[in-house]
């Protein structure tokens, strides 16, 4: 921590090293929540909360600022728990660390998505050497997890007509535009019977994988623990006489999962033939992610005996039904070169009693990819006998090149560092979409620093672009003109 508050910008940091220390997965942001009303408090700063838990904090303008376009500030509060040595995000604090030009956590996400923003935002409001308009500064919940806080923000609330999000992951980007989601889920009914005699139970691990950002990652072509275990089992039971007990895998709906397990038995005198097939499976796995995900494993291990299995018919459908979830990029983008269009990410498997869920999460620019891929998981419903609900469908935030306040960043990053910005959109669920909803005629821009491994043990942020970030923001602000002089 002490190595952080060194680092510049230092205001910004020190309130970074502080988020750190307060436990804030997504629907736990209560603690840090209550973190920031105080400091609010202290610093006589007008604040705001509504039903959901949302945050706004009014900052009066600097003198001489007064008339400037009032500014809305936003950040969302909760952080991706992605482990990789058990830690307990709930009630343990993150241990960020300086590693070169970046600050990396110990074994988990960081939480720099959305921490360096929240921090930022609160730098920006306890800082009185800034210059600004009129400033409000939103700290969403439950962004990760669904969305929630800004589903639930009403159209009266924010008073700014000029919102600059802090949620972009890559430096020298300025964002105009992000992809629409809708969340898919599939509910298998499972039917068992007793465990056939002279079965021996094991547990097979499909592990190493980077995993990631659903969105901002999903080219890459990682691995997708669930999908690969799902397509090996769906080979396994074509090979050897297996029964399953229990799949699951995954924790996130918006991150690649790293991991994915499921609870086997098979004929005693058949567990030589299952290591040798398994071996082989792995050496498959390995070529076919070598350039990937060079750390897959296929990992099995003996487990307590299985009472119950799967019936043959309700394994077979089961994981027919499965493998055909359609899952990855599945179209690119003609509008935006370089840019997914439409994707999704089969994030949890889960089995709880007797049915099993699984839960992807379909992103895309356009709301014809959604409902593509809607009737996609329709149609595998109908097919495997599965029950098939859909939620938190919003649309994306459709991209508008002469922005006003696009236009000001952009002048502001030509002058601040000598070349101009890449105008883009990105291929996640960024807030921004939502606002639109509930305010049309924001006016919106999305900057950030550079982030990587985001949603993974490996998230780490550059030191550098944070101050960039820092210094593109705050010029920003002071750059607003005044009412009469808005761009047009």
């Amino acid at each position: 921590m002490t190595m952080l508050t060194r680092l510049q910008p230092s205001r910004l940091w020190i309130f970074f090293a502080q988020i750190c220390k307060i436990p804030h997965p997504s629907k736990h942001e209560q603690a840090l929540s209550d973190w920031i009303s105080s400091l609010a408090a202290a610093q006589n700063l007008n604040l705001k909360s509504d039903a959901k838990g949302n945050l706004l904090i009014s900052k009066t303008a600097t003198a001489g600022m007064e008339h400037c376009q009032p500014v809305i500030l936003q950040a969302h509060l909760d952080m991706v728990p992605q482990a990789s040595n058990g830690h307990d995000f709930s009630n343990n604090p993150i241990q960020p660390y300086v590693d070169g030009n970046w600050v990396r956590a110990k074994g988990t996400t960081l939480g720099a998505d959305n921490g360096i923003g929240v921090a930022a935002c609160l730098a920006v409001l306890t800082d009185p050497s800034l210059k600004h308009g009129p400033l409000e500064v939103l700290f969403t919940v439950d962004e990760e997890a669904g969305m929630g806080g800004t589903f639930a923000l009403q159209p009266d609330w924010l008073q700014g007509k000029i919102l600059i999000n802090t949620d972009a992951e890559q430096d020298g980007d300025i964002y105009m535009g992000c992809a629409g989601g809708l969340e898919a889920k599939l509910c298998f009914e499972l039917t068992f019977e007793p465990s056939p005699a002279d079965y021996q139970t094991y547990q097979l691990q499909l592990t190493g994988l980077q995993g990631g950002h659903s969105g901002l990652d999903i080219h890459e072509g990682r691995g997708n623990a669930n999908q690969l275990l799902c397509r090996t089992l769906f080979r396994l039971q074509q090979a050897l006489p297996i029964r399953i007990s229990a799949l699951n895998g995954g924790t996130l709906r918006n991150a690649i999962p790293r991991e994915a397990s499921a609870l086997i038995s098979i004929p005693t005198e058949k567990q030589h033939e299952l290591a040798t097939w398994l071996a082989q499976e792995a050496r498959l796995l390995t070529k076919e992610f070598q350039h990937s995900d060079a750390g897959l494993q296929l990992v099995v291990s003996n487990a307590q005996s299985a009472e119950l299995v799967l019936t043959q018919n309700c394994q077979q459908q089961l994981l027919a039904g499965l493998v055909a979830q359609p899952n990855g990029v599945i179209s690119m983008s003609h509008a935006v070169k370089g840019v997914v269009e439409t994707s999704t990410n089969i994030g949890v498997i889960k089995t709880e009693g007797t049915t099993l869920t699984a839960i992807s999460f379909v992103r895309s620019l356009t709301d014809e990819g959604r409902w593509h891929l809607r009737s996609s998981f329709s149609a595998v419903a109908n097919l495997s006998s599965a029950q098939c609900l859909f939620s938190g469908d919003y649309s994306g935030w459709a991209p508008e090149p002469n922005s006003p306040i696009m236009q000001i960043t952009q002048q502001q990053h030509q002058r601040l560092f000598g070349h101009k910005a890449n105008i883009m959109v990105i291929h996640a669920g960024l807030e921004c979409g939502l606002f639109k909803k509930a305010y049309p005629d924001l006016d919106m821009v999305s900057i950030g620093p550079t982030i990587k491994g985001a949603h993974s043990p490996e998230e780490r942020v550059s030191i550098p672009s944070v101050e960039r970030f820092w210094q593109l923001l705050t010029a920003t602000l002071a750059a607003i003109p005044r009412e009469e002089q808005a761009l047009n």
